[in-house]
């Protein structure tokens, strides 16, 4: 990372005190507080910017379990709205309903998307609802244009070699099912498939998991933040190295920052992109093949934490975790 230009340009934010938004295209239409400010940001934003970017923009997108209180009280069509607004490209799926609101189908919702010039890249689900009835999931990944669509569930909560051997298997005959539909399965991580099987305290579960899946069929979305807990837990490992091995693997990555936080069992604190410690620059400029993969941000907690000297706002910390994702040069 370069502390210096973000420490520089988070004290820029906050003098501009607002919500701010980058280039004149990103601006057109949105009705977002602190305009005048964000009119001035882009020219900053550019000048401090050099060298290759990270996350081309096309590719910039956005779980939206990080904006699940906007999609619940707003509606999809208010929400895309807004990231369109914002500059985001893609959405990845936490769910399909827009609880106070009312409901939605599939059809709708790929209508909001294309009204907004927003593609949805894939869609978390869980394991039950691909076992009970994967081509109805299927159906609806492809009713909303996706290229992939996975779980964020553990492959198992059996954290021995036979369990995990098991779900392999499993994982393998749902990838088989999306491959022949033209779709990627995939599993994201958090912490926990970076421990040890509890029958082999020498064995990692992830690495049973990755050498047990079917590389064509079977893909991963790793999620930094967890596996850089995963890191702090079980020591051992360097989160970019398993992508490194098999870079075709990983299709999506999940921009996620932690704060260092020595009092938490975890190591870290989940906060907005830009204001944490996490390498996010050298983890990606260590990756070959740049451009080839969505970066896609997520804050599990964006409705109740802020960046400092910022108000309560999900969609604020998704605009600013825009632009400092907008910004990543290679190093």
């Amino acid at each position: 990372m370069e502390p210096r230009t973000d420490v520089d340009r988070r004290n820029f934010l906050r003098l501009a005190g607002g919500t701010v938004a980058v280039g004149a295209a990103s601006l057109a239409g949105a009705a977002l507080a602190g305009s005048a400010a964000a009119s001035t940001l882009a020219p900053a934003t550019t000048a401090a910017a050099t060298g290759r970017v990270l996350v081309p923009p096309g590719q910039i997108g956005i779980q939206l379990y990080s904006i699940r209180d906007k999609v619940s009280s707003l509606g999809f069509r208010a929400v895309f709205e807004r990231l369109s607004a914002m500059g985001y490209a893609e959405v990845e799926f936490a769910g399909y309903t827009q609880n106070q609101v009312g409901p939605i189908t599939p059809q709708e919702i790929r209508q909001l998307l294309d009204d907004n010039g927003l593609h949805a890249v894939g869609s978390h689900r869980g394991i039950g609802d691909f076992v009970n009835n994967i081509e109805l999931e299927l159906d609806i990944a492809q009713i909303l244009g996706m290229e992939h669509v996975g779980t964020a569930n553990a492959p198992t909560a059996d954290r021995t070699i036979a369990g995990y051997l098991a779900a392999a298997e499993q994982f393998n005959g749902f990838g088989a099912a999306a491959a022949a539909r033209g779709l990627k399965f995939y599993q994201h991580n958090h912490d926990g498939e970076f421990s040890f099987a509890t029958d082999n305290p020498d064995v990692r579960l992830y690495d049973v998991f990755y050498d047990n899946t079917d590389p064509a069929t079977v893909f991963l979305e790793m999620d930094v933040y967890w596996a850089f807990v995963g890191q702090h837990r079980y020591p051992g490992f360097e989160p970019v190295d398993y992508i490194k091995r098999n870079p075709q693997r990983y299709p999506l990555l999940h921009l996620k920052d932690g704060e260092v936080n020595p009092e938490s069992t975890a190591g870290y604190d989940i906060v907005e992109f830009g204001a944490g410690d996490l390498p996010f620059t050298e983890f990606l400029s260590a990756l070959a093949g740049g451009g080839k993969r969505h970066g896609i941000w997520e804050q599990d907690n964006a409705a109740s934490k802020p960046a400092p000297g910022f108000p309560v706002d999900s969609f604020g910390n998704a605009q600013r975790s825009y632009v400092e994702i907008r910004s990543l040069r290679r190093s």
